[in-house]
Order: C-alpha cells, then sequence, then structure tokens
C-alpha cells in the first residue's frame, strides 16, 4: 500500500486504477465509488485490522468494458501499470501511471460517441470579456472565441463540451455565471497567464506569430488555448502533432441565437425524455464525419449569402444528377471516421485494421474527387480540386502491412510512427 499512497498522492483528483496481476484494483473512497457506478462487489482488505480498507476489482482485461463507464460518469481515470515483468524481479514490481483519462480528454471508442464531437474547454475570466477555447483531441479541432458572458454561455451551450477548465481563482464567479452544468476542472491560477499561453501556443506550432491564424488579437482567448495544452501535457498526452491548426470562431460570420432561443427551439437538445429535436429530424448523414459537421452548421447559422446559395447549389445538384448522387453516397458508405483513424496514428494508439480501414478510406475518396472534378458545379469542382489523393500514403501503408499478416498491436504503432508523418497528405482532404 505504500506504493500505491505515493503514486496515488500525485493524482488526488482521479480514480487510481491500480495494477495488480491481472487486476485492476481501487482502494479506499475510489472503491467505494466505482463499485456504485460499475456494479462491481465491494470488499474489505486488512477486515477487522486498524488498516481496513475498502477494494474493488475488475479483470484488466476488461478495461475497455468498464473504463468508458467511469469516464461518462465524470471521473476522471489514472491508469497505473506495471511497468517490468514480476517474474524479472524479487522486489516490489515497479508502476507507473501511464495514461490519465478525463471526461474531456479520451481516444476510447467507447467513449466517444461517433456523430458527437467530444470537446474540452477552458475559460479565461479577463478583465473585460471572456476567452474561451475548445478542443476535440479525438479529431484535432482547435477553436477559440472571446466575448462576454452571454455569448460565451451560448457557446457552451452550443458546442457542449464534456470538460471546462477553470482558474481556481474564479470558482465561485464560474459557477454563478454558468451554473453546474458541466464537468468543472479547477487549476491553478499561474497557468492562466498571456506570456505562458503565447509560448505553449507558438511552440506546439512551431510559429513565431499567431497572426497565421487570425487569433493574434484574442489576447483572452489565447489564454484559454495555452491553459488546454498545459492540462493535455498533464494529462500525460504528449503526442498531439494531428492538432495542426487553432481556427477563431467568427461571431459576425454566424446567426446569432442566445440560449433561451437554442433551448426553446430544442435544436440539438430535448427539453424532455422523450422529446425530438430538430438535429434528430433532419440527420440523415451515412458518416460519422458529416453527423459532426451538420450538427455544427445547425450551432453556427452562416450570414454569408455567397456561402449559402453554394451549399444550396451543391443539394440542387445532387437532387437533380442521380448517378453524381449515387457514386457520392455509395463511395462515403465504404470511408471509415477518418479524422479520428488520423488521431490515433499521431498519438501510436492505432492497430493494424485501423491503419488497413484507413487505407481503404483514403481510396474511397478518389471516386468522390474524380466526379466533382468533372461535375458541372463549380464549388464541387473546387471541393475535388483541394482533395487530396494521398497515392504516396496509401502506398506506404500497402507497402508496411500486409492484409493477411498477423494482426498485433506493436505493429499497428510501428506504423503509425511511419505514418504519422505523412500527416499534412491527409490533412488536405
Amino acid at each position: 500500500m505504500k506504493q500505491y499512497n505515493a503514486i496515488k498522492a500525485k493524482y488526488p483528483d482521479a480514480m487510481l486504477l491500480f495494477r495488480v496481476g491481472d487486476f485492476y484494483e481501487t482502494f479506499g473512497e475510489d472503491a467505494v465509488k466505482a463499485s456504485k457506478i460499475l456494479g462491481i462487489v465491494l470488499t474489505k482488505r486488512g477486515a477487522g485490522s486498524e488498516t481496513e480498507t475498502a477494494l474493488a476489482g475488475f479483470p484488466h482485461h476488461s478495461i475497455n468494458t468498464y473504463l468508458p463507464k467511469l469516464v461518462k460518469a465524470g471521473c476522471r481515470v489514472a491508469i497505473c501499470d506495471q511497468l517490468e515483468d514480476p517474474k524479472m524481479t524479487k522486489t516490489i514490481v515497479k508502476r507507473g501511471v501511464t495514461e490519465l483519462i478525463t471526461p474531456g480528454v479520451s481516444m476510447n471508442d467507447e467513449v466517444l460517441q461517433a456523430k458527437t464531437n467530444n470537446f474540452l474547454a477552458a475559460i479565461h475570466f479577463g478583465k473585460k470579456q471572456l476567452g474561451i477555447s475548445f478542443l476535440d483531441i479525438s479529431t484535432g479541432e482547435f477553436l477559440v472565441a472571446q466575448g462576454d458572458n452571454e455569448y460565451i454561455d451560448k457557446l457552451l451551450q452550443n458546442f457542449n463540451p464534456s470538460e471546462v477548465l477553470i482558474q481556481k481563482q474564479h470558482k465561485i464567479k464560474c459557477l454563478e455565471i454558468f451554473g453546474e452544468r458541466f464537468n468543472n476542472f479547477y487549476l491553478d491560477d499561474w497557468i492562466f497567464q498571456q506570456d505562458y499561453a503565447f509560448e505553449s501556443l507558438t511552440n506546439h506550432f512551431k510559429i513565431k506569430s499567431l497572426k497565421g491564424f487570425g487569433i493574434d488579437k484574442l489576447s483572452e482567448g489565447i489564454i484559454a488555448s495555452g491553459a488546454i495544452l498545459y492540462y493535455l501535457s498533464e494529462t500525460q498526452h504528449n503526442k498531439l502533432s494531428h492538432i495542426t491548426s487553432i481556427n477563431r470562431i467568427a461571431k459576425e460570420n454566424y446567426v446569432w441565437m442566445d440560449r433561451f432561443t437554442i433551448r426553446n427551439l430544442e435544436l440539438y437538445h430535448a427539453n424532455s425524455p422523450e422529446a425530438i429535436t430538430l438535429l434528430d429530424i433532419i440527420d440523415e448523414t451515412i458518416s460519422p464525419m458529416g453527423g459532426r459537421l451538420l450538427k455544427r452548421w445547425l450551432a453556427l447559422p452562416l450570414k454569408d449569402i455567397a456561402q449559402i446559395k453554394d451549399r444550396h447549389e451543391i443539394v440542387k445538384y445532387l437532387l437533380n444528377n442521380d448517378d453524381f448522387f449515387e457514386i457520392t453516397t455509395y463511395q462515403i458508405n465504404q470511408i471509415s471516421d477518418i479524422e479520428r483513424l488520423i488521431s490515433k496514428v499521431a498519438t501510436g494508439k492505432i492497430n493494424p485494421r485501423e491503419v488497413v480501414l484507413l487505407k481503404a478510406s483514403l481510396q474511397a475518396i478518389l471516386p468522390i474527387k474524380s466526379a466533382a472534378e468533372k461535375s458541372k458545379n463549380n464549388t464541387l469542382q473546387k471541393i475535388g480540386g483541394d482533395l487530396n489523393d494521398c497515392a504516396d500514403l496509401i502506398s506506404k501503408i500497402e507497402q508496411t502491412l500486409h492484409q493477411d499478416a498477423p494482426v498485433n498491436i506493436n505493429k499497428g504503432n510501428a506504423i503509425a510512427t511511419g505514418v504519422s508523418n505523412e500527416l499534412d497528405e491527409l490533412r488536405a482532404i
């Protein structure tokens, strides 16, 4: 228990899953909480003695069954694994936390919803305005904005983050303004500093200025974004090459709707358990990426007439050209969730089967590219021209991984290292 207590002291706000042989064990208050959430038996270690401790555990091979339940319940979970083979040592096996998973920072397919982003948000309380940033580590989307309380509240409702990072000194103010709707986590005050945030962002993107992203004037938003990058490093998420840009949410480009309007229209959140939202009715998308994009468009309706007309013209072209519609629909059905597959490549969490899915998805895009370029719609032609055929990447996957070879995770991660060098081609899609 001495080893457990030392590790637990480093992660006091997380539930520690402590690997003991073939089981992940929880102790004390963690065990009581885990037994209720997971429905597992709560026992006692050293029953009747002064060191009596609550105990609850589950087989290590069932981690993908139990972990999602803990995260969905709002828990931060620290996974503590054995760092050496027990057979190779005569003393206590070395252990350490290999990953810290939180509601807003997860790559687990069982935790994520296919058609919904899993955003981590951070809010910075400036003197006149609030800054906010959103990051979905599973797709690499990184967004930033700033404005008054009402605008930030609207964005929180639209993006519905799974976890929100707040400066400790503003805990009460945050609860007064936004209530207790989210899983809040409070960070030390020093993290929310302009210089620190600027350095974090420029180091990550390997740039000297944020002007290229159009966010250099958003001082409060930059501080919020820096807090997110800090949090990722603290939760052992350091492989972030798939996060290649940060985009400003331009308030002037979208129709303004306050949170009461959004709630009363039931765009994507129902006011009663059995109610049907507008999104439920109109979402006929056939891919996870399309579902997430439609939800974003519904949350941020365009004001620009030219962009609106472009969308309408594409819809009209699809309705009037059966061949193009059938080709596009068929090929999209062959495409897996490329955004999340890319993220798995970058973080080294992809397996050989998923690499094969990535290759098949890239190949499925080629007929869409060809059909769009040959279409008589200017916007579709541009989209087709912008799509990258990723020929080098497809070839690299084919050469490295054979579909008839035995599937093992180590080979998948080795391939991920090589494929990650080709990510720039994928990001053009």
